[in-house]
Protein backbone atom coordinates (compact mmCIF):
# COMPACT_ATOMS: atom_id res chain seq x y z
CA UNK A 1 0.00 0.00 0.00
CA UNK A 2 1.50 3.34 -0.99
CA UNK A 3 1.25 6.42 1.19
CA UNK A 4 1.33 10.17 0.95
CA UNK A 5 2.94 11.86 3.97
CA UNK A 6 2.85 15.43 5.27
CA UNK A 7 5.37 16.15 8.02
CA UNK A 8 4.61 18.72 10.69
CA UNK A 9 7.00 20.08 13.34
CA UNK A 10 7.59 17.40 15.99
CA UNK A 11 7.64 19.97 18.78
CA UNK A 12 5.70 20.17 22.01
CA UNK A 13 4.28 23.53 20.91
CA UNK A 14 2.65 21.89 17.88
CA UNK A 15 1.93 18.40 19.21
CA UNK A 16 0.15 19.38 22.42
CA UNK A 17 -2.66 21.38 20.76
CA UNK A 18 -2.91 18.89 17.88
CA UNK A 19 -3.25 15.85 20.16
CA UNK A 20 -5.66 17.72 22.42
CA UNK A 21 -7.81 18.49 19.38
CA UNK A 22 -7.72 14.90 18.18
CA UNK A 23 -8.65 13.40 21.55
CA UNK A 24 -11.01 16.13 22.81
CA UNK A 25 -12.91 16.87 19.59
CA UNK A 26 -12.62 13.73 17.46
CA UNK A 27 -12.39 10.88 20.00
CA UNK A 28 -15.56 9.10 18.83
CA UNK A 29 -14.29 7.97 15.45
CA UNK A 30 -10.57 7.43 15.92
CA UNK A 31 -8.56 4.27 16.51
CA UNK A 32 -5.10 4.66 18.02
CA UNK A 33 -2.07 2.83 19.32
CA UNK A 34 1.44 1.90 18.29
CA UNK A 35 1.93 0.08 15.01
CA UNK A 36 5.16 -1.91 15.19
CA UNK A 37 6.63 -4.74 13.17
CA UNK A 38 4.59 -7.79 14.05
CA UNK A 39 1.82 -5.99 15.96
CA UNK A 40 -0.85 -3.36 15.45
CA UNK A 41 -2.78 -1.93 18.40
CA UNK A 42 -5.93 -0.11 17.38
CA UNK A 43 -7.84 0.99 20.46
CA UNK A 44 -11.11 2.85 20.47
CA UNK A 45 -11.65 5.60 23.06
CA UNK A 46 -14.09 4.34 25.72
CA UNK A 47 -15.52 7.88 25.93
CA UNK A 48 -14.36 11.46 25.87
CA UNK A 49 -11.20 11.97 27.90
CA UNK A 50 -11.92 13.20 31.40
CA UNK A 51 -8.53 14.89 31.63
CA UNK A 52 -5.60 15.73 29.39
CA UNK A 53 -2.53 17.05 31.16
CA UNK A 54 1.09 17.81 30.45
CA UNK A 55 3.96 17.24 32.85
CA UNK A 56 7.66 17.13 32.02
CA UNK A 57 6.90 16.74 28.30
CA UNK A 58 4.53 13.80 28.83
CA UNK A 59 0.98 14.32 27.60
CA UNK A 60 -1.39 12.13 29.63
CA UNK A 61 -4.84 11.33 28.28
CA UNK A 62 -7.18 9.87 30.94
CA UNK A 63 -10.55 8.21 30.44
CA UNK A 64 -13.40 7.74 32.94
CA UNK A 65 -12.81 3.98 33.16
CA UNK A 66 -9.32 4.62 34.58
CA UNK A 67 -7.59 3.82 31.30
CA UNK A 68 -4.95 6.28 30.22
CA UNK A 69 -1.77 6.66 28.25
CA UNK A 70 1.33 8.84 28.40
CA UNK A 71 3.04 10.16 25.30
CA UNK A 72 6.30 12.08 25.32
CA UNK A 73 5.89 15.12 23.08
CA UNK A 74 8.93 17.22 24.01
CA UNK A 75 12.10 17.41 26.07
CA UNK A 76 11.71 15.12 29.12
CA UNK A 77 14.06 16.69 31.70
CA UNK A 78 13.26 14.67 34.84
CA UNK A 79 13.63 16.28 38.26
CA UNK A 80 16.61 18.21 39.65
CA UNK A 81 17.39 15.22 41.87
CA UNK A 82 16.86 12.66 39.07
CA UNK A 83 17.51 14.36 35.72
CA UNK A 84 16.79 12.39 32.58
CA UNK A 85 20.08 11.41 30.91
CA UNK A 86 20.68 13.07 27.53
CA UNK A 87 20.57 9.73 25.69
CA UNK A 88 17.11 8.91 27.10
CA UNK A 89 15.87 12.44 26.33
CA UNK A 90 16.92 12.05 22.68
CA UNK A 91 15.32 8.58 22.50
CA UNK A 92 11.97 9.63 24.07
CA UNK A 93 11.50 12.92 22.24
CA UNK A 94 9.53 12.76 18.97
CA UNK A 95 11.73 13.04 15.90
CA UNK A 96 8.93 12.97 13.36
CA UNK A 97 5.22 13.73 13.31
CA UNK A 98 3.13 13.43 10.18
CA UNK A 99 -0.28 13.08 8.68
CA UNK A 100 -0.73 10.33 6.11
CA UNK A 101 -3.10 9.11 3.46
CA UNK A 102 -2.79 5.49 2.27
CA UNK A 103 -3.81 4.27 -1.16
CA UNK A 104 -5.24 0.95 -2.33
CA UNK A 105 -4.14 -0.95 -5.43
CA UNK A 106 -6.48 1.19 -7.52
CA UNK A 107 -4.50 4.32 -6.54
CA UNK A 108 -7.39 5.79 -4.56
CA UNK A 109 -7.27 6.70 -0.84
CA UNK A 110 -8.40 4.06 1.66
CA UNK A 111 -6.99 5.29 4.98
CA UNK A 112 -6.17 8.60 6.68
CA UNK A 113 -4.30 9.36 9.90
CA UNK A 114 -1.54 10.82 12.01
CA UNK A 115 1.61 9.22 13.41
CA UNK A 116 4.67 9.98 15.51
CA UNK A 117 8.07 8.31 15.92
CA UNK A 118 10.62 8.86 18.66
CA UNK A 119 14.28 9.86 18.45
CA UNK A 120 15.29 6.25 17.77
CA UNK A 121 12.86 6.05 14.84
CA UNK A 122 10.47 3.78 16.76
CA UNK A 123 6.70 4.16 16.42
CA UNK A 124 5.07 6.05 19.31
CA UNK A 125 1.46 6.35 18.17
CA UNK A 126 -0.66 6.03 15.07
CA UNK A 127 -4.10 7.59 14.98
CA UNK A 128 -6.45 6.26 12.32
CA UNK A 129 -9.14 8.79 11.48
CA UNK A 130 -12.77 7.89 10.76
CA UNK A 131 -12.87 5.95 7.53
CA UNK A 132 -15.67 5.90 4.93
CA UNK A 133 -14.98 2.21 4.28
CA UNK A 134 -15.09 0.98 7.90
CA UNK A 135 -18.14 0.85 10.19
CA UNK A 136 -18.08 1.85 13.86
CA UNK A 137 -17.84 -1.86 14.77
CA UNK A 138 -14.71 -2.17 12.56
CA UNK A 139 -16.46 -4.19 9.85
CA UNK A 140 -16.05 -3.23 6.20
CA UNK A 141 -18.82 -0.97 4.90
CA UNK A 142 -21.06 -2.22 2.14
CA UNK A 143 -21.39 1.37 0.91
CA UNK A 144 -18.84 4.12 1.59
CA UNK A 145 -19.92 6.91 3.94
CA UNK A 146 -17.80 9.87 2.82
CA UNK A 147 -19.16 12.05 5.63
CA UNK A 148 -16.63 10.14 7.75
CA UNK A 149 -13.91 12.22 6.07
CA UNK A 150 -14.98 15.25 8.13
CA UNK A 151 -12.23 14.69 10.71
CA UNK A 152 -9.54 14.30 8.03
CA UNK A 153 -10.76 17.39 6.24
CA UNK A 154 -10.87 19.47 9.44
CA UNK A 155 -7.42 18.39 10.63
CA UNK A 156 -5.71 18.66 7.25
CA UNK A 157 -7.21 22.11 6.68
CA UNK A 158 -6.13 23.39 10.10
CA UNK A 159 -2.74 21.70 10.50
CA UNK A 160 -1.62 21.35 6.88
CA UNK A 161 -3.44 24.24 5.22
CA UNK A 162 -4.85 21.78 2.67
CA UNK A 163 -8.22 22.35 1.03
CA UNK A 164 -10.75 19.54 0.68
CA UNK A 165 -9.86 17.25 -2.23
CA UNK A 166 -12.27 15.33 -4.44
CA UNK A 167 -9.68 12.52 -4.60
CA UNK A 168 -10.53 11.48 -1.04
CA UNK A 169 -14.05 10.51 -2.09
CA UNK A 170 -13.06 8.60 -5.24
CA UNK A 171 -12.05 5.33 -3.60
CA UNK A 172 -14.04 2.13 -3.56
CA UNK A 173 -12.56 0.86 -0.29
CA UNK A 174 -10.70 -2.21 0.84
CA UNK A 175 -12.97 -4.69 -0.91
CA UNK A 176 -11.89 -3.34 -4.30
CA UNK A 177 -8.27 -2.46 -3.46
Amino acid sequence: MSREIWDIPATQEVLEPLLREIFEEHWQGIRFGPIIEGAAYEWKCPGAPVKISLFDAYLTVMFANGGHFHLCIGENMGSPKFPTPEEKRRHRKPSRASFFRSFGRDGKPVSWGFEMVNGAGEPMISVFLPNPFIEDNDSLSETPDFSRLATWRALSARWLGRPEEALDAEGKGFRQS
